[in-house]
């Protein structure tokens, strides 16, 4: 069986309603408006131990500077569905050519602190692809393992204070990389969903 096809069983193997599975952050910087469609590629590469593309953001950013995250953003008129908004983003970022990615499905949307809607889309992309940062948007691209995030060992919750408010969160930490936020909370549903390894 491919990857592809062990990722789309244990997807279809545990529906949504059937896990506890986080909508969104509990707080909201802008509670009256609806979400913002957004979509973020989850690039699975194709190994015997199977790895996951993140990006880690500059320093120098105006939003989420230095943050751990999937490629993506928000979905433009121009683009035909969430697959191809996720597609485009991810070659704009990190020079991920649409036609290496193989489809697997859609993930649980997540509902962030800014007011996004993300729809996490799942691809297999081939081993030890080249890949090329966007220097405005990212600083590294790295590869951690699958089963590493999708360990809910590795899953540890946080809480921080947030302008007078308790805000709790998941992180993990690979390596250098602090992964944490919305990228740590889509990761947590998606090793509720997929139970990989179990």
């Amino acid at each position: 069986m491919t990857l592809a096809n062990r990722l789309r069983d244990a997807l279809e193997r545990t529906p949504s309603h059937t896990v506890s599975l986080m909508a969104g952050d509990g707080i909201r910087v802008r509670p009256a408006q609806p979400g913002v469609d957004a979509a973020v590629l989850v690039a699975v590469t194709d190994r015997p131990e199977p790895g996951l593309i993140l990006t880690k953001r500059p320093d120098t950013m105006r939003k989420h500077p230095g943050q751990v995250a999937f490629p993506g953003g928000r979905v433009d008129e121009g683009d035909a569905d969430i697959l191809a908004a996720a597609l485009r983003e991810a070659q704009e970022e990190i020079a991920l050519p649409p036609e290496a990615a193989e489809f697997v499905g859609l993930a649980d949307p997540y509902h962030t602190i800014t007011g996004f809607d993300v729809t996490p889309v799942i691809v297999v992309i081939p081993p030890d692809l080249v890949l090329y940062p966007n220097e405005e948007e990212v600083e590294a691209i790295f590869e951690v393992p699958l089963s590493f995030v999708l360990d809910a060992s590795n899953h540890a919750q946080r809480a921080l204070d947030w302008h007078g408010t308790t805000r709790h969160y998941y992180e993990m930490h690979w390596e250098e990389f602090r992964i944490w936020g919305a990228t740590a909370a889509m990761l947590v549903n998606l090793s509720r969903r997929l139970q990989w390894g179990r």
